[in-house]
């Protein structure tokens, strides 16, 4: 069935990732290279202190989607499975496809709507208002339920769980148990709380993790030349696992994009948000919160292991993190592990309840008329899923996700090409 998976995956992937550099490319050529005005960026988190949701505020909610395990494991699992070559295409596909985050960012504030109180918006809502294709737009957003509500937190949850179990021999389901009822304490506060706590978390969180890394860095300054070194000639490494450099750079993009999700469309959801109708600044802000997920957090995640002798060990079912834990007791020891521990509990946290708000949102456009009884029940699968998330074979996990999120990409691929004379 893995076997199955991964074929499929690696099919779907293959036509992603044509389509996000060809759009990354055209929005590039067309915003004037849009993702290089640093300026612009930063004007972009201005806000009134009146707006119940501040640019500041979207910016976290879809930091807290982003980060997730996505730049501790799925960096890791890159480098085991590629090769160093792969963090380079990392950074050359974040460079190319973050256009399309400006871009669906643009739309979602320009076609987003208010209801209970709360701005919404997203792909569903741009491809439904903006393509008129209300069929597509319903698929998008059952495939965001499935994704993030029964893939995403999966994950999140399986490597909490495989974290806790690895370090404190908790068992994964004790582990599940405990995060399902934290979600639950959060996610029952209704909107308003998963964006006040991912607000409080994240800007705490983000910097103790670059603080702890750039210490690693400091301690092996003199090995960063070498680690840069083989990234950039293992990238075009002919003789790499005997097929060129095909791999390194399939995983690459794939592992960058699921980092930083540009052109995937969920971003755009975390954007409309927005207690104004700025929509250009939004564009900004994200863009900007793909570059520290990218080129900050993943690039210290990779530098951190290559800095470690991790060649020398062999790990089976691999979720990824166990690699980050050993890079981490490596240069720290048992401290690095336990802060580890920390920062992937809140990674990983921040990540579930931001995912479920972005299932909340996809519900409530399939049903214009949502009762308190469906959020509830939406609220307990959530809850449920967690638990059996903890004990689910990794890879297994991995695989459907990316065949998901590959599926979404395709379709807001060629939903913001088809309104891309709406963007300015």
């Amino acid at each position: 069935m893995i076997i199955i998976l991964a074929d499929i995956n690696k099919l779907l992937w293959g036509i992603t990732t044509i389509l996000l550099i060809g759009s990354g490319l055209y929005f590039s050529k067309k915003l004037k290279f849009i993702q290089f005005n640093i300026k612009e960026m930063i004007k972009g988190f201005k806000g009134s202190k009146d707006e119940k949701v501040s640019p500041f505020n979207t910016l976290m909610l879809t930091l807290a989607a982003r980060i997730g395990v996505g730049s501790l494991a799925g960096i890791a699992l890159a480098i085991y499975i590629g090769g160093p070559g792969t963090i380079f295409w990392m950074w050359i596909s974040t460079l190319i496809v973050i256009p399309n985050a400006y871009v669906e960012s643009f739309l979602g504030v320009l076609y987003h709507e208010k209801k209970d109180g709360f701005n919404q918006g997203g792909p569903s809502y741009y491809i439904s208002k903006g393509l008129k294709k209300e069929k597509l737009a319903k698929l998008y957003a059952i495939l965001i339920i499935v994704c993030y509500i029964f893939g995403f937190l999966t994950i999140q949850s399986n490597t909490i769980s495989k974290s806790f179990s690895n370090l404190m021999g908790l068992a994964p389901i004790v582990t599940g148990i405990i995060v399902s009822i934290i979600t639950g304490l959060v996610i029952f506060k209704g909107v308003k709380g998963i964006i006040d706590v991912s607000s409080k978390i994240m800007p705490f969180i983000g910097i103790l993790y670059v603080v702890m890394s750039c210490y690693i860095l400091v301690v092996n300054i003199d090995q960063i030349p070498r680690v840069i070194t083989l990234i950039v000639t293992e990238a075009f490494n002919y003789k790499s696992m005997g097929i060129g450099i095909i791999t390194p750079f399939i995983i690459g993009f794939q592992r960058g994009i699921f980092s930083n999700e540009a052109g995937i469309g969920s971003g755009a959801i975390a954007a409309a948000t927005v207690d104004n109708d700025d929509a250009k600044g939004q564009g900004m802000i994200q863009m900007a919160g793909i570059y520290f997920t990218s080129l900050v957090l993943c690039t210290l995640t990779a530098l951190i292991i290559m800095l470690s002798d991790y060649n020398n060990i062999i790990f089976s079912n691999i979720n990824g993190i166990e690699l980050t834990q050993y890079a981490l007791n490596y240069h720290l020891g048992p401290f690095g592990e336990i802060l580890l521990l920390i920062t992937i509990f809140i990674f990983a946290f921040s990540t579930i309840i931001s995912g479920y708000y972005y299932g909340e949102n996809s519900l409530k456009f399939l049903k214009k008329q949502v009762s308190k009884k469906d959020i509830i029940s939406l609220k307990t699968i959530t809850i449920l899923l967690l638990i059996i998330g903890s004990v689910i074979n990794p890879m297994f996990l991995w695989n459907s996700v990316d065949i998901f999120i590959a599926i979404m990409g395709i379709i807001n691929i060629y939903a913001i090409i088809k309104l891309r004379n709406k963007v300015k």
